[in-house]
């Protein structure tokens, strides 16, 4: 069989890795990576309300909530896209906790968190079905929602959530119905006009 032209031939024209290099000679050790280029956030990733959390893939959630759409139960005058919209977001944010991309089980877990499975009690649908409205094109309410989310319970497997899910939905509860977190206002070098964070549940 013929040899690609691009493979080298002979052993000089190999990579100069560690096996390729003379007797005695050591490749120098990595210079550490520092954060100078233009855009690098010097202190690391900024944190707090309503700023969500990096994570790879995470738009995969997307897709992957597709195939609960048959299995919702909503509330009435509950609209199927807003519930996916927060089911995704929070299944987003679960699976960036543990640095990867989203699973399925997240997605399952973050359904089974809002009520959306297996069941929940009914004021509890209903008030859901009341602060969920309009979270499909409204990011402020999806994130509020994710933020409402105990993190510590939200990386707990599906069979850990269940004993635990009136405390959790009554922390949601709680932290929704209160008053929006004070945001500091966002300096962009004036760029732009600060921007403040008002109340979830104001137009």
């Amino acid at each position: 069989m013929s040899t690609d032209p691009f493979v080298p031939t002979r052993l000089d024209d190999e990579p100069r890795q560690e096996r390729n290099l003379a007797p005695g000679v050591t490749l120098p050790p990595a210079r550490p990576w520092r954060p100078v280029r233009p855009g690098d956030l010097e202190g690391g990733q900024p944190t707090g309300p309503l700023l969500g959390r990096p994570g790879p893939n995470v738009g995969y959630a997307l897709t992957l909530t597709k195939r609960l759409r048959d299995r919702l139960a909503l509330a009435p005058h509950e609209h199927a896209e807003d519930a996916l919209a927060v089911i995704a977001e929070v299944a987003m944010e679960r699976a960036a906790t543990f640095g990867r991309a989203p699973v399925l089980t997240d997605v399952e877990c973050a359904a089974l968190i809002l009520g959306y499975v297996n069941g929940a009690d009914p004021q509890f649908a209903a008030w859901r079905a009341k602060k969920i409205t309009g979270a499909g094109h409204d990011y402020q309410t999806r994130r509020g929602w994710c933020d409402a989310v105990p993190l510590d319970e939200l990386r707990l497997a599906s069979s850990a959530l269940v004993p635990r899910l009136p405390d959790i939905r009554a922390r949601i509860r709680a932290a929704l119905d209160g008053s929006a977190p004070t945001v500091e206002p966002i300096d962009l070098g004036g760029l732009v006009e600060p921007v403040w964070v008002t109340p979830i549940d104001q137009p």
